[in-house]
């Protein structure tokens, strides 16, 4: 059996024990909700928390909110797997208020996003900065009124050429050539939030930007 029919079996078997004690971590994917998002490359963070609880053996599938959840245990912490079905400019309601009902510090709230700054296949880890023009993240910093949580920015390629309408081109989907490049890159989520939830930030950035 290989490691993808491995992660599969888990989620036949049924849901992962429940984690006991507070949350201690939130860890939310950016995206678009909706069939007609999936794949698209402005729903990279979506996969990426797909990627992690397929890992984990846990469903992301309790409406919460404004998010789908999911209770798992990361890095030996109690996480919140989210992913807000909010739209993505809208992203920050949803963590803000998964924040104040779990009191939760907006140093502890891992966000996963796409970024078309980077190339397909490559990412880079943050602990603080701006939006970089990302509509998501600038809504967490608006409502959340502070830029100081980590981020996982995951490379979606630029536009091909200056004319072209970016937000046609983040709501495209990858060429099999990059989706290929997506694969491989996420097969990372899982060690990266480990070590990040555990505190191995610069182990982290370290190994993967």
């Amino acid at each position: 059996m290989d490691r993808l029919e491995a992660l599969f079996s888990k989620l036949a078997a049924g849901r992962a024990p429940a984690p006991a004690g507070p949350v201690e971590w939130l860890i939310v994917g950016l995206g678009n909700p909706g069939r007609d998002y999936d794949g698209t490359r402005h729903n990279t963070g979506f996969a990426a928390l797909d990627t992690l609880a397929l890992d984990l053996g846990v469903r992301v599938d309790r409406l919460k909110f404004k998010s789908l959840c999911g209770d798992a245990v990361v890095g030996g912490r109690r996480v919140l797997l989210m992913k807000p079905s909010t739209y993505m400019n809208l992203s920050g309601q949803a963590v803000r208020e998964a924040m104040a009902f779990h009191k939760v510090p907006m140093e502890r709230v891992l966000v996963l996003c796409d970024d078309t700054a980077l190339p397909v296949g490559r990412l880079r880890i943050r602990l603080k900065g701006s939006d970089g023009g990302h509509n998501g993240l600038k809504n967490i910093i608006y409502l959340c009124g502070r830029d100081t949580f980590p981020r996982v920015r995951i490379g979606v390629g630029d536009k091909p050429h200056p004319d072209y309408d970016m937000a046609d081109w983040v709501l495209s989907r990858f060429s099999d050539g990059d989706a290929k490049l997506l694969r491989e890159l996420l097969g990372h989520i899982p060690d990266i939030c480990r070590l990040m939830v555990s505190g191995q930030e610069q182990q982290a950035m370290t190994r993967y930007n």
